[in-house]
């Protein structure tokens, strides 16, 4: 199972199911200017690739953002949270 942290001073973010998928609800709290940029970089990476259902993105007043992530894209989605510093850890459990 991966487990993941973030900065809850910066972020709230949640997972809940969607259907088949998963969706995560991103609210920047503080810092937007910095993270903004850093989230249009994980979605340009998604829009990016050859595959239109990997990741949906969503956009809402006061920084609050959805992404609709299929289920063979939900590690490489925390990852590209990882790699552009929205996630403070990401680590492997057994579960």
């Amino acid at each position: 199972m991966l487990t993941y942290q973030f900065d809850d001073k910066r972020i709230r973010m949640q997972e809940s199911p969607n259907g088949d998928d998963i969706e995560f609800r991103i609210e920047l709290l503080d810092d937007a200017e910095t993270l903004v940029p850093r989230l249009k970089a994980v979605r340009a990476y998604f829009e990016d690739n050859d595959v239109l259902t990997d990741v949906l993105f969503y956009a809402y007043p006061n920084h609050v953002y959805a992404a609709i992530v299929r289920p063979d894209y939900y590690a490489d989605f925390v990852l590209q949270l990882m790699k552009h510093r929205l996630l403070r850890s990401v680590a492997w459990t057994e579960s």
